[in-house]
């Protein structure tokens, strides 16, 4: 993408950030040296030239500045206008995440923005690291449009004071037409090509479409934003998503932000404390009849330790509602809660009946006692196993009672004679059978015990 194609197209940042951006440029293309001590002494500060590298401080946190606007590659663009390179920013998370020595990321962020292109892949980028470590960012100044949409994607977002700007959710571009050159007359094919030819304005046609893709672009940016700060679409649009940049305590009550703290509270707290950083924060939203801080005032606490947002519950009078009460003043709430309990209490009764009757799967004999138990509202299927095996137990114990209770009575062996050769084969055999048979055990060892085999 040449630099004429980069600034002509549509970009998520400060529009004024753009302007600035752009004028810089315009003295570039008329091929005039670019004085970069006079740009930085336009801006107001040293322009960041150098790639942007993260630094591993103590308990292992990893801090990886984002300063100026952002640009999809490192090249001119990032070396004049002291800007930051998506491409070589998504390396450095991706390589912090694969060193052994980082425990946690920190972005310390300070942006209006930047190019559509390469931002969203930055995000993803911030966004699975913070699945696997943990990862926040912090503004100690501006964290606005491409920026937030970066910074939004970790799994907590901080601004360090009162003043911080936060926001800035949409798409800008500023279009150039072209003036009429003499002796130039241009010819194009499709009418999509060029917004407008021989110094004309574009065509109704061609502005519906630059709008539609602006429109898409700021559908992408805004499903981007509700995802990573684990919200809706309408709320986003309703109170982040309309340009406006917050300040402080605002982007706060927002829900743009989690709480305040500086790079370097938020570095002490996540070594001491970086399972806090590990799950993703979701976005709150101060109350409509809040009555917030002057703007940005930062909540009372220990200066030392970031204070998290814990926006307190309105003070309200705690009142009880029993069944009768809900039916009586909110009749369609109370036709709706019925309904909703009803559908998921008969689909959670039909799976505990399923399951109970189950359990007589592979053990017949038990149809009776599973149906009971499946349909008195109330027997789990763990409790329906322990019925049946204990009914199981108890059917075997009769069968084993009745089956001895059914047997002839043992004879009792009579005294062996004193010889034992006139005693009949058939009057020892009954004899031995008596004997095993009250003493558990075989008929070869009853002979033996009996005297009548060796």
């Amino acid at each position: 993408m040449t630099l004429v194609e980069l600034l002509a197209s549509p970009w998520a940042i400060v529009p004024e950030s753009l302007r600035e951006i752009q004028q810089i440029y315009n003295v570039h293309m008329k091929g005039e040296k670019i004085d970069i001590a006079a740009v930085e002494a336009r801006v107001g500060h040293k322009l960041a030239n150098e790639p942007q590298q993260y630094v591993v401080r103590d308990g292992g946190i990893a801090v990886l500045s984002i300063d100026g606007p952002i640009a999809p590659k490192a090249n001119l663009f990032t070396q004049i206008s002291g800007g930051a390179s998506a491409q070589l920013l998504t390396r450095q998370v991706e390589a912090a995440v694969a060193d052994s020595r980082v425990k946690g990321l920190v972005l310390a962020i300070d942006s209006p923005g930047g190019s559509v292109f390469g931002t969203p892949e930055l995000a993803a980028a911030v966004r699975r690291a913070g699945q696997i470590k943990p990862v926040a960012t912090v503004s100690e100044a501006t964290i606005a449009s491409a920026a937030y949409w970066v910074g939004s994607a970790a799994n907590s977002l901080y601004l360090s004071g009162p003043t911080v700007e936060a926001g800035s959710i949409g798409v800008y571009a500023r279009m150039h037409l072209s003036e009429a050159h003499p002796g130039t007359v241009e010819f194009v094919r499709g009418k999509y090509k060029r917004g407008g030819i021989n110094g004309e304005a574009p065509s109704a046609e061609y502005m519906a479409d630059f709008e539609n893709k602006l429109d898409h672009l700021y559908g992408v940016f805004v499903d981007a934003v509700a995802e990573q700060r684990g919200t809706t679409v309408e709320n986003v649009l309703e109170t982040m998503a309309d340009g406006r940049v917050f300040i402080g305590q605002r982007a706060i009550d927002a829900g743009l932000a989690d709480g305040f703290a500086t790079v370097d509270e938020l570095v002490e707290r996540m070594a001491t404390a970086p399972d806090k950083f590990k799950a993703r924060r979701k976005a709150r939203f101060a109350p409509a009849h809040h009555n917030p801080k002057p703007a940005g005032a930062r909540a009372e606490g220990d200066p030392t330790e970031p204070v998290l947002l814990e926006l307190p519950p309105p003070e309200t009078e705690r009142t009880s509602m029993d069944r009768a009460t809900l039916e009586q003043q909110h009749p369609a709430l109370f036709a709706q809660l019925q309904s909703e309990f009803s559908a998921s209490g008969a689909t959670a009764e039909r799976e505990r009946i399923q399951a109970v009757l189950a359990v007589g799967e592979g053990l017949p004999g038990h149809e009776k006692l599973l149906g009971t138990l499946a349909y008195d509202g109330k027997t789990t299927a763990a409790d329906a196993s322990l019925a049946v095996l204990a009914a199981e137990k108890a059917t075997r114990a009769a069968a084993i009672a009745a089956h001895a209770a059914d047997a002839p009575p043992a004879a009792k062996p009579s005294a062996a004679p004193e010889d034992k050769g006139a005693t009949s084969k058939q009057q020892q055999v009954v004899e031995a059978q008596a004997y095993a048979q009250e003493n558990n055990t075989d008929l070869v060892t009853a002979l033996k015990k009996l005297g009548y085999a060796s």
